[in-house]
């Protein structure tokens, strides 16, 4: 115990010193448009008018794919940026559109919850955290 409370100790210093490495903007869309969520084709086009967006450049391919059972089917995407990557997960049952975006590099949360708005519809909730 004693060795797990120095390690907590030492998380806790090394975490009000450090600045921090990244950021983390989670994007919650209620009350999508379904067709949209269903069309693979408005998330490649969302992707990378996002990407574009928040001034980040792509690395690889867009894995873009559609799996799980039942109400938990959808299409989910991972695009790598240099700086980091981007999920999209879809979940057309109750209209919903997740997107997180993590960076090293500065970016606007923002502006990219209105890109998502302008491909998915919805009402965007925005959370930041800094990493």
């Amino acid at each position: 115990m004693a060795k797990q409370a120095q390690a907590l100790d030492a998380s806790r210093a090394m975490r009000e010193t450090a600045a921090p490495w990244g950021v983390l903007a989670a994007i919650d869309l209620h009350g999508c448009e379904r067709a949209r969520l269903a069309d693979p084709d408005t998330i490649r086009r969302f992707v990378p008018a996002v990407i574009d967006a928040i001034g980040m450049r792509p690395h690889g391919a867009l894995a873009l794919d559609r799996f799980g059972d039942g109400e938990l089917e959808g299409w989910s995407a991972m695009q790598f940026i240099e700086t980091s990557s981007i999920t999209v997960h879809a979940d057309e049952v109750l209209a919903r559109c997740f997107v997180d975006i993590f960076s090293c590099r500065p970016f606007d949360p923002d502006l990219a919850a209105e890109v998502a708005v302008a491909h998915f519809c919805g009402t965007p909730s925005v959370r930041v955290l800094q990493r």
